[in-house]
């Protein structure tokens, strides 16, 4: 197993019990986010974490080859 297939499992377990309670998947995703954040700032510095996160933001387009990708 990937270690993106054994996030994606926990994920989708997370969404599963959210929804069952109530909670909508935006809400689960702003916290998911922060949880990465968190553990980015055990090891990177700040301006590290910015540059993924504008990475990724500069990639939200599903139909345009992604620019970069960190393994």
């Amino acid at each position: 197993m990937s270690t993106h297939q054994l996030v994606s499992r926990h994920v989708e377990a997370a969404l599963a019990e959210a929804a069952g309670k109530g909670i909508a998947d935006d809400v689960v995703a702003r916290c998911l986010l922060s949880e990465a954040i968190r553990i980015f700032k055990r090891g990177r510095p700040n301006s590290d974490i910015a540059a993924e996160l504008a990475a990724a933001a500069d990639n939200l387009d599903d139909d345009s080859p992604l620019i970069f990708i960190r393994p």
